[in-house]
């Protein structure tokens, strides 16, 4: 008599990252393929998306739409806010995942569920554990000057990669088999998988960096409502988003140095811009063969 092997559990960490976060559904993929079972998520902005629609048993959904997203789609969901909070208010792409994935309360997921996100005002970090799921992404992903914060039991949240973007210790008390981290800021060497592996006509220059990615950004906006971006000096978005970067970065390596999870796997920086959803498919991939070849010998 033969009896079935039981799954390895896993705690997940998802970090912070933009588009290069589409890397996580590979991972996830991956870890389902392998017979692994996700019992608790932990993610920043981005991925705290993905975290949460697949804590909600929607991530095949939400990969149907994804990759079938071309250019002037990322474009078209972008709705100015006119506010000086933010260039954005995030609600049409909030409200178009609705759409696709009914709201649901948080504590109700089948899969235990963290999003971490930024008290501005009181300058903490902030855990989001119940309520409604897409009031914890929209707060995690709320990036300083691009969205708009957002409110929840009166406070302003911001983007959760500010304070914490690889976030490990949401997942330090699962008795779970293992903690994964998936770290989407890496340094080019130290990726599993380096941007020249994985795009096509790719540059020798980094391309990934924050202030790089902000500048391509506010170049297709103008290229959408008129006008030119001049290369002159740096701009308010260029030192913003060079500071950014480098706290984003430093921050990861402090928690990395304070909290260890099991695994850590590296996505390289420069595998895409933060607004190139529509190369989705090519980031899962990446996300899924980075996944093979580092969890495969390590699980």
């Amino acid at each position: 008599m033969t009896t079935e092997r039981k799954k390895k559990t896993v705690s997940l960490v998802l970090g912070s990252g933009g588009a290069r976060g589409l890397a996580h559904i590979g991972v996830i993929e991956w870890l389902q393929e392998n017979g692994f079972e996700i019992r608790s998520i932990a993610g920043s902005s981005m991925g705290a998306l993905i975290g949460g629609i697949y804590a909600a048993g929607e991530l095949q959904t939400y990969k149907n739409w994804v990759t079938a997203l071309e250019k002037k789609d990322v474009l078209s969901m972008l709705d100015l806010s006119f506010s000086s909070t933010g260039l954005f208010k995030g609600e049409r792409i909030m409200e178009k995942l609705k759409a696709l994935i009914q709201d649901r309360d948080i504590e109700d997921l089948p899969i235990s569920f963290t999003a971490v996100a930024t008290d501005i005002e009181q300058q903490k970090e902030v855990w989001l554990t119940k309520g409604p799921l897409f009031d914890a992404i929209r707060a995690s992903m709320a990036v300083p000057m691009i969205f708009t914060p957002h409110k929840i039991d009166g406070r302003y949240l911001l983007d959760g990669g500010m304070v914490n973007p690889l976030p490990i210790a949401p997942t330090l008390t699962d008795m779970n088999d293992y903690i994964v981290a998936v770290d989407l800021g890496a340094r080019p060497e130290e990726a599993a998988v380096s941007a020249g592996e994985m795009r096509s006509g790719s540059r020798s220059e980094s391309d990934g960096s924050y202030r790089e990615r902000l500048q391509v950004f506010i170049e297709e906006l103008q290229e959408r409502f008129g006008g030119n971006q001049d290369d002159g000096d740096w701009n308010l978005f260029d030192v913003m988003g060079m500071s950014f970067d480098t706290m984003q970065n430093t921050l990861a390596r402090m928690k990395l140095a304070a909290y260890s999870p099991d695994i850590i796997l590296h996505i390289s920086r420069d595998a895409a811009r933060s607004f190139e959803f529509f190369r989705a498919a090519e980031l899962i991939e990446l996300g899924h063969s980075s996944a093979e070849r580092i969890l495969a010998e390590r699980l």
